[in-house]
């Protein structure tokens, strides 16, 4: 196999291919985050950092449905400041760090950003659309006002580039990526999980204590696909694809869909660490088999084709 150029440059992110983590898989400490690395991420996100520790909801808080995983963490983190040192160390040993973050109010997502971006964080992800979450935790972005305030914030204070992680749980995402643009985001991640339940039919309750939960995995690729390719109609900015990424084939159909890179996240419980050199491996051949020379000859060839 030819050698072909699977770099990828997004906003001043430079990876070494278009495969990252999902924030909240994995990104709990520097040692798991360096084996995601190890395993062929072109980067790794962390876990959404907040202003403060947060314990999350109590068990259950996953399970596993038809395509996929409920999930209802709730947010839970030691806090930034305790995950500088780890941002350090992994920047120390080369590997590129998306701090993906979140607050309760705007000031927050500003103090955080500025702790993060002091601490070496290569990009920032602004998590504004956790849907598992109490409203003014998790979904400022479902609202554009808060959207464009919050991204405005987090930019004035930050060094890297600022990704803003939104939500499908939306009437209209295009709305919500142009005030993400106009509050000077550098790029969208499209997007996080899918409000869903789950009933247990012989205890005739809810499975998640709280109640519904974030839907993750290949049920998800559909609706994410779509939300990138309304975001790319709708913004210059580029785009993270992120919901049901498997394999190599659901990547490329992002790319052809105009998003720059893809986190997975789900199938790593079922591939391991090595399913994202399994997908870089696969990217690499669609690309040589149809001629292609690099990731950016791909992007968005089906917006035009459409």
């Amino acid at each position: 196999m030819s050698q072909l150029s699977l770099s990828v440059d997004i906003a001043g992110l430079r990876l070494r291919n278009p495969t990252m983590n999902a924030a909240g898989v994995l990104g709990i400490s520097a040692s798991l985050l360096k084996r995601v690395y190890e395993g062929g991420a072109g980067a790794v996100v962390t876990k959404s950092l907040g202003p403060a520790p947060r314990s999350g909801h109590f068990n259950p808080t996953m399970v596993i449905v038809e395509g996929g995983v409920l999930n209802a963490m709730g947010l839970p983190n030691p806090g930034a400041e305790y995950f500088v040192s780890a941002i350090k160390a992994l920047r120390a040993e080369g590997v590129p760090v998306v701090a993906s973050f979140f607050g309760a109010s705007i000031e927050d997502f500003r103090d955080v950003a500025e702790l993060l971006s002091e601490a070496g964080a290569d990009a920032l992800e602004v998590n504004v659309s956790c849907p598992n979450v109490q409203e003014e935790l998790g979904m400022l972005g479902a609202d554009c006002l808060n959207t464009e305030k919050v991204t405005a914030a987090v930019k004035e204070v930050s060094k890297p580039p600022v990704f803003v992680k939104l939500s499908p749980n939306v009437t209209d995402i295009a709305e919500i990526a142009k005030a993400a643009e106009m509050g000077g985001a550098d790029a969208i991640t499209a997007v996080n999980t899918l409000k869903g339940m789950a009933i247990d039919a012989d205890f005739k309750r809810p499975i998640l204590t709280n109640v519904t939960g974030g839907l993750s995995g290949p049920a998800l690729k559909s609706v994410a696909l779509r939300c990138v390719w309304d975001i790319v109609q709708a913004v210059d900015l580029p785009v993270v694809g992120c919901g049901g990424v498997a394999n190599w084939r659901d990547a490329v159909e992002f790319m052809l869909a105009g998003a720059s890179a893809v986190e997975v996240g789900t199938a790593i419980r079922e591939r391991g660490f090595g399913v994202y050199k399994e997908i870089t491996t696969g990217i690499e051949g669609y690309l040589e088999a149809n001629g292609f020379g690099s990731i950016k000859d791909i992007v968005g060839l089906a917006q035009e084709a459409a």
